[in-house]
């Protein structure tokens, strides 16, 4: 049996100032940029700026929703799930960071406010905010269907991101926002209902500027099966709106943080130098 040091977390726990994080999600001196209202089974994306915070939330009640992001100048820089779940956890929460694909490894942006930070593990093994999982997808529906639909969240996000000369191509692993999730005892990935609650929400503090692409998922709040077919389409029902708001933190608060640099490895990966 594996000793318990290795059964441990594979990465060291990352340091983080906690007390400017906890300075940041205060909402005094804080100015509304930008906010709008995501309908159902739709997609749009928008700019955020270093320094700002993006809130996401339940308007109306509980909805899941998938979540990108890209570095505002240079798009081969886009959020990591993979590396996300290794150095932070498969679900995140507050003082969580978002990080970026290589060569470039640094934080996208840092949870500073969740609604459903106490929701902890539930009694069949349930988490939310995922990064097991990824978005749903036209192509494996096809696969399980052999029905053609165009508002799966991968096709969501491709509508939303093509006004910033973004493609399919662009589009990648999701944060399942507001989603529960887990591994059942056979070690499959199963979702559960939503447990958000009107208004709750998550906030966002970018690390860079970034560009931010949301779907609202067509399974809205998972509590029913999605029914892909032309004639069968129950999960409408159980699906809602989203809301994004950008704000604008006070010039003190910001006054000694500093935008993260690109991780400084020097090598060529074993390859001769060129000269």
């Amino acid at each position: 049996m594996a000793s318990s040091a290795l059964l441990e977390a594979a990465y060291s726990p990352l340091p983080i100032d906690k007390e400017f994080y906890d300075n940041v999600s205060k909402i005094e001196g804080r100015e509304l940029v930008e906010s709008f209202i995501l309908p159902i089974r739709s997609g749009k994306a928008w700019r955020v700026a270093a320094g700002q915070v993006f809130r996401l939330s339940t308007p109306e009640g509980p909805q899941v929703g998938d979540l990108n992001l890209w570095n505002a100048s240079d798009s081969r820089e886009r959020f990591w799930a993979s590396r996300t779940r290794q150095l932070q956890a498969a679900h995140v929460t507050t003082y969580d960071r978002l990080w970026s694909t290589l060569p470039f490894l640094r934080p996208m942006a840092t949870i500073v406010f969740d609604s459903l930070s106490g929701y902890g593990k539930d009694g069949e093994g349930g988490r939310v905010h995922d990064l097991l999982g990824t978005r749903c997808d036209p192509y494996v529906n096809k696969y399980l269907t052999g029905v053609d639909r165009d508002f799966h969240c991968h096709s969501n996000l491709t509508r939303a991101i093509e006004p910033f000369g973004l493609t399919e191509f662009d589009v990648h692993d999701v944060l399942n926002v507001f989603q529960c999730t887990g591994l059942n005892d056979e070690d499959k990935y199963f979702m559960k209902t939503c447990p958000a609650k009107k208004d709750t929400y998550i906030e966002f503090f970018a690390e860079q500027d970034l560009v931010v692409a949301l779907s609202t998922c067509p399974g809205g709040d998972l509590s029913l099966r999605i029914g892909w077919s032309a004639d069968n389409d129950k999960a409408l029902a159980c699906c809602r709106p989203l809301k994004v708001e950008v704000f604008r933190i006070p010039d003190v608060t910001l006054r000694d943080w500093k935008p993260w640099t690109a991780a400084k490895y020097i090598g060529n990966h074993g390859l001769p130098v060129r000269k």
